[in-house]
């Protein structure tokens, strides 16, 4: 599957939106720019390499003090760009629920 075939519509940005990803875990972030995004997600461009990073789960960090941010999965991968999927809120929630028991 292409990056140009979507379900939702998208945004692009010319010049890019300068975020961040960082691990749930907190141990590791990597800057990127996010040059398009969806209400189900976001194609972003990695500066550095993603290899060896646990992408299954993580956050995009949309201000650098963290305070706007969405739970995310990997979804594909070209090149140094990564496409990424927004997980919906009630499995952070449930997700939540299971760390706390």
């Amino acid at each position: 599957m292409t990056f140009g075939m979507r379900k939702n519509e998208r945004v692009n940005f010319e010049r890019g939106v300068d975020v961040f990803i960082m691990g749930i875990d907190g141990t590791w972030r990597r800057s990127c720019r996010m040059i398009d995004v969806s209400q189900t997600g976001a194609r972003l461009c990695v500066e550095n390499s993603i290899e060896g990073l646990d992408l299954k789960e993580f956050f995009l960090l949309l201000s650098s003090t963290g305070l706007a941010y969405r739970r995310c999965k990997l979804v594909r991968v070209t090149g140094d760009q990564i496409g990424v999927e927004f997980l919906a809120r009630d499995k952070e929630k449930s997700s939540k629920k299971r760390a706390l028991k």
